[in-house]
C-alpha cells in the first residue's frame, strides 16, 4: 500500500454482528439467510438516514462510518429498537439479536474501505455487548455523555486483542429510550441516569391554611427550577414531582418509580411574616438520611433560603459544581414578595389546563404584569396562559390571542433573556404562527440554558412531528418523557409522538400512542384527530367513525377548520393526508 494509495481521517465507526449465527445456520440456512437479508436492508436505511456509509457486510457483520459520533450512537440505538420490533413477531429459535459497538478513531481509507486500529477497538466492542446491545469506547461517550438522554453503564478498562492500551468501555442503556418502558401505564422502576439524579417532592404545607398550599408549591418548583439549570444534575420536572403530594408512599418505591437516587423533601410553615422551612435529602436507594437542615427568618428571606437549599443540595450530590450554583445564585434578580406571591398562584391554576383555570390564571397573570411590568415571569406566564387558551380550544379570538401570547413572550425575554422559559413559550407561540425555523430555535434555546427543560424537549418534539423529522420528534418526546414520567399533561407527549408516526405512515403506532393520549386526557383534540385520520388510513372506516363520535362527544362543534387553526403543516401532502382521513371519518368541514 502505498501513501499516495490512502488517506487518514478522523471517523466514527459502528462493528456489527449476529449473536448465535452459526446456531441460526444450523437449524435453518435459507429461513436465517432471509431474515439476515431483511434485517440488514432496514439497518442499511437507517444507516443512510443518520447520514452514515455501509462499508462493508462481511458475512454477519456489517461495518458502518458515520462523520458525527451522535449521528452513530443514535442510529445504533434506532438499529436495537427496529430490530426489536421485529424480533418480537419471531418465535424464540428465531430471533435474530445484534450486537453493536462504537468507537471514534483514526483509520486508513482506502478505495471505500477502511482500516486500522479505530476499526479493530469498535470491533472487540461489538464482542462485549450483549444481543440486543450497544458499547461504545471511552471517546465516544466523552462526546456523547450529556447531549443524547441516554443511559451509561461504565464497565471499566478493558485490555483487548491487538491493542496496547487499554480502553474505557460503557454500555448505553438502550432500555431507558421510551416505548419498552415508557409506553407502559403500569410500569414500577426506571434505571437510573449516568449522572446524579434528583426528585424534589412538594413541600408540606404547615401553615394550617389549605389557601397557603401554592405558597409551598411555590417554593418547591424555585427549587426545582434552579437545580434544573445544572448541567450536571438530572432533575424529575416538577408536574411528576407533585405526583406524589399527600402520598403515604416509601421513598425508596418513590426513588424507584422516577428512576433517581435522590430525593429531596421538607415543609414550609408560614405565620404572618415569619417562615420556617425544614428541608432534608435522602438517599433513595438506601432510604437513609444524607441531611436535614431547617431555615428560621422573616418571609422576605425566602430567596436566600431557597439559595441555601439549592446550594447544598448540589454540594452533596456532586460537591465540585458548587461553585458554579453559588455563582449563578449572586446574579439571580429576584421579583418582589407580593409579585412572587401572585406567580405561585398563577401557576397552580395554570398548571390544571382546564377552561375555568386557565382563566383564572389569566385574571392573576394580568394582575402581576401591571403590579410587576418589569417581571419576566409575569410576562411569560400570561403568554403562557394565552397559548394554552387557544391550544385546548378555549379561545374566543384565536388570532387575536396569539397576537397578544407573541407580544407578551417577546417582552418577557427582552426583560431576561436567560430565561429558559420565556424561550419555551415563544416557541410554542411561533409554532402556531408557522414560523417552522424560529420555533425550533427558541426550543433549542430553552434547552441550551437549561438542559433538563421537559417542557422545552416536548414542545420541541410536538413542533418536529407538524413540521419536522418524525424520528427526532420521537426523541426529543422520549427525552421529556423520561425526566417527566408522571407528568398529568403526558397526554400532549403522546399525541406527539403519535403524530410523528401519522407523519411517517405508521398509522398502527399512531393510533395506539393517540389512544393512549385520549386516556389521559378525554377531551384532548389532537389526540381524537390523529385516531380518526390513522383509523382511516388502516382502511378501519367503522372504528374511524366511532373515533369521530367520541371526539364530537368530548369537544362539541369543533371542525376540521378549528383544527387547521393549531396544526400549522408546511407540507402540503401531509395537510391533505390527515384533512382527508378526518372528512372519511365525518369529521364536519
Amino acid at each position: 500500500m502505498t501513501q499516495e494509495g490512502f488517506k487518514r481521517k478522523l471517523t466514527a465507526i459502528l462493528s456489527a454482528d449476529v449473536q448465535g449465527y452459526s446456531r441460526l445456520m444450523g437449524e435453518n440456512e435459507e429461513a436465517t439467510v432471509q431474515t439476515l437479508k431483511s434485517y440488514r436492508t432496514a439497518i442499511a436505511g437507517l444507516v443512510q438516514q443518520f447520514r452514515g456509509r455501509i462499508v462493508d457486510t462481511p458475512g454477519d457483520n456489517l461495518l458502518a462510518e458515520f462523520t458525527s459520533v451522535i449521528d452513530a450512537v443514535n442510529c445504533a440505538v434506532e438499529i436495537q429498537r427496529n430490530l426489536a420490533k421485529r424480533n418480537a413477531e419471531l418465535t424464540d429459535n428465531r430471533k435474530m439479536e445484534f450486537r453493536i459497538g462504537i468507537n471514534l478513531g483514526d483509520v486508513i481509507e482506502e478505495e471505500g474501505q477502511i482500516y486500522g486500529d479505530g476499526v479493530n477497538i469498535a470491533a472487540r466492542l461489538e464482542s462485549m455487548a450483549e444481543p440486543g446491545g450497544i458499547c461504545i469506547s471511552g471517546r465516544v461517550y466523552d462526546h456523547v455523555e450529556n447531549k443524547l438522554g441516554l443511559g451509561y453503564e461504565n464497565l471499566g478498562k478493558h485490555q483487548v486483542k491487538n491493542i496496547s492500551a487499554p480502553i474505557r468501555v460503557f454500555r448505553v442503556k438502550t432500555e431507558t429510550n421510551l416505548s419498552e418502558i415508557l409506553s407502559s401505564e403500569g410500569h414500577t422502576a426506571l434505571p437510573l441516569p449516568d449522572k446524579p439524579s434528583i426528585a424534589v417532592l412538594p413541600f408540606n404545607n404547615m401553615s394550617g391554611d389549605s389557601e397557603q398550599e401554592y405558597f409551598s408549591d411555590g417554593i418547591t418548583e424555585d427549587i426545582i427550577t434552579e437545580l434544573s439549570r445544572s448541567p450536571w444534575l438530572f432533575v424529575i420536572s416538577r408536574n411528576s414531582s407533585f405526583t406524589y403530594r399527600g402520598a403515604a408512599v416509601d421513598i425508596r418505591v418513590i426513588s424507584k418509580e422516577l428512576g433517581v437516587r435522590y430525593i429531596l423533601e421538607g415543609s414550609v410553615r408560614k405565620v404572618g411574616n415569619r417562615i420556617r422551612i425544614n428541608a432534608q435529602l435522602i438517599d433513595g436507594a438506601a432510604g437513609s438520611h444524607v441531611w436535614a437542615e431547617k431555615y428560621d427568618g422573616e418571609l422576605q428571606d425566602i430567596f436566600e433560603f431557597q439559595d441555601q437549599i439549592t446550594q447544598q443540595v448540589v454540594a452533596t450530590v456532586q460537591t465540585q459544581i458548587q461553585i458554579y450554583v453559588s455563582e449563578k445564585s449572586k446574579k439571580l434578580v429576584y421579583p418582589d414578595i407580593g409579585t412572587w406571591d401572585l406567580l405561585a398562584r398563577g401557576y397552580k391554576f395554570f398548571y390544571e389546563l382546564t377552561n375555568e383555570s386557565l382563566a383564572a390564571a389569566e385574571k392573576i397573570f394580568r394582575g402581576a404584569v401591571a403590579s410587576a411590568p418589569t417581571s419576566c415571569d409575569a410576562h411569560w406566564g400570561l403568554a403562557g396562559v394565552l397559548f394554552h387558551q387557544v391550544w385546548m380550544g378555549h379561545a374566543s379570538d384565536n388570532k387575536a390571542t396569539i397576537s397578544e401570547a407573541y407580544k407578551l413572550a417577546k417582552k418577557a425575554i427582552e426583560l431576561d433573556e436567560y430565561n429558559e422559559y420565556a424561550h419555551w413559550i415563544l416557541g410554542l407561540i411561533q409554532f402556531n404562527r408557522g414560523k417552522q425555523d424560529m420555533s425550533i430555535a427558541a426550543f433549542e434555546r430553552a434547552i441550551e440554558l437549561n438542559p433538563n427543560c421537559s417542557l422545552a424537549y416536548g414542545s420541541l418534539g410536538t413542533a418536529l412531528s407538524i413540521f419536522g423529522d418524525p424520528d427526532e420528534s420521537i426523541r426529543n418526546n422520549e427525552i421529556a418523557i423520561r425526566s417527566n414520567p408522571k407528568d398529568p399533561s403526558i397526554f400532549f407527549r403522546y399525541s406527539g409522538i403519535a403524530m410523528a408516526h401519522f407523519r411517517a405512515s405508521r398509522y398502527s403506532e399512531a393510533s395506539q400512542w393517540a389512544g393512549k393520549s385520549i386516556n389521559r386526557k378525554p377531551n384532548w383534540r389532537i389526540g381524537h384527530a390523529v385516531l380518526a385520520s390513522s383509523l382511516v388510513q388502516l382502511n378501519l372506516f367503522g372504528k374511524a367513525e366511532e373515533a369521530i363520535d367520541d371526539y364530537l362527544e368530548n369537544i362539541p362543534n369543533e371542525t376540521i377548520s378549528d383544527l387547521r387553526t393549531v396544526l400549522p403543516f408546511n407540507n402540503p401532502d401531509d395537510t391533505h393526508r390527515f384533512e382527508e382521513g378526518l372528512r372519511k371519518a365525518g369529521l364536519p368541514e
